[in-house]
């Protein structure tokens, strides 16, 4: 699963174990409790402190990946907590209130989680200074301190994960408009190529019908040329087309170099492509592609080479994690066959150092 996981899963995977962090403050709950029972609590009221800090602590990892994923507001999560920490408040325990704001973070204005950070440190500690008739100090930087590290840490990881989410978005829309932009282009070729050919073609047809009744023999010289005229403009749309599905092998090498890279394969790409032939270049940029397909899907790879020098190409990988299997007529299987029909030679097989070499020799 890891293995499939977008770049942009990651970083959601970091932020959010990231924001557990902020749980770790109600932990020293447990030690206070500790504390508390040894100082002669009775043990009964300890128990209680126990069971609602673990059901708390268990509560509070839901909301943030609630807000991760977009949904709606856990009212009911943020309810009971709520309750939670006000309970143990009375008891003069504030470990999960730094907590508690933390998981509000991300359903409330900042503003709002300002003041009721602030509203927090103050009534407590004046809760507790009419209990104990002083100010404790200690209990007031302590708390401040937490309070600022569990709120303070959410919203900035929340921040960095909206940074991170749009910019993974405007990849995406860079790449779709990308595509969009390359089948207008296709559009527009294909019109100006076909409009005025059939242009010409309706009015040869034309005229010849009207010379027809009159001139048979100057009518049929002149559909010899509107036939003539579709076959030229047969060839120029069949050139199109194959201009259109062709690679460029240098734009593909840089770009499976990045997608590798971003799926934590380092890539090492060494490649003379000066001297192939178009053909060569995009039928070499075909195995590459499926190549590089086949590491990601196939292996747990964590370095991946591709060489290419006189019209051989080697693509080795490390990572194969079993005995591979026979090619899929749609993949290296297809791809050897048309290797073949150039009078070229493909194979891909397992090393004996636990790799796996792709190799593809083609006329330069």
């Amino acid at each position: 699963m890891i293995r499939r996981a977008t770049k942009l899963d990651k970083i959601r995977w970091v932020i959010v174990y990231s924001i557990d962090f902020v749980n770790l403050f109600s932990l020293f709950g447990y030690y206070d409790l500790y504390v508390r029972w040894d100082a002669g609590v009775p043990w009964p009221v300890i128990l209680t402190g126990v069971v609602l800090l673990v059901a708390f602590n268990v509560l509070a990892t839901r909301p943030h990946r609630v807000a991760m994923r977009g949904g709606r507001r856990p009212t009911a999560i943020l309810a009971v907590t709520g309750v939670i920490i006000l309970v143990m408040a009375a008891g003069l325990f504030m470990w999960a209130i730094p907590t508690w704001l933390g998981m509000l973070g991300p359903f409330v204005r900042r503003r709002t989680i300002v003041i009721l950070s602030v509203l927090s440190v103050v009534l407590f500690n004046l809760y507790a200074a009419l209990l104990s008739g002083f100010l404790v100090w200690e209990l007031l930087l302590v708390q401040s301190v937490f309070t600022g590290m569990g709120a303070g840490g959410v919203l900035t990881n929340l921040w960095l994960w909206r940074v991170a989410k749009e910019a993974y978005e405007g990849q995406e829309a860079q790449a779709r408009l990308a595509v969009s932009e390359e089948r207008l282009r296709f559009a527009r070729d294909l019109n100006a190529l076909l409009g005025q050919s059939l242009t010409d073609i309706a009015a040869r047809t034309e005229g010849a019908s009207r010379t027809l009744p009159a001139d048979p023999a100057a009518a049929a010289e002149e559909m010899f040329e509107v036939r003539d005229l579709a076959r030229r403009s047969l060839r120029e749309v069949r050139s199109v087309v194959q201009g259109y599905r062709a690679v460029d092998l240098d734009e593909l090498l840089a770009s499976v170099r990045a997608v590798l890279e971003a799926a934590d394969v380092r890539c090492t790409v060494r490649a003379e492509t000066g001297s192939l032939s178009p053909e060569t270049r995009t039928l070499l940029a075909t195995v590459v592609r499926e190549g590089a397909t086949n590491v990601l899907k196939h292996s747990t790879a964590e370095r991946c080479t591709i060489t290419i020098e006189d019209g051989v190409l080697e693509m080795s990988n490390d990572g194969v994690s079993g005995p591979a299997g026979e090619h899929a007529p749609n993949g290296l299987a297809g791809l050897a066959q048309r290797v073949r029909a150039v009078g070229g030679t493909l194979e891909a097989a397992p090393t004996h150092q636990g790799g796996y070499l792709l190799r593809a020799a083609v006329p330069a």
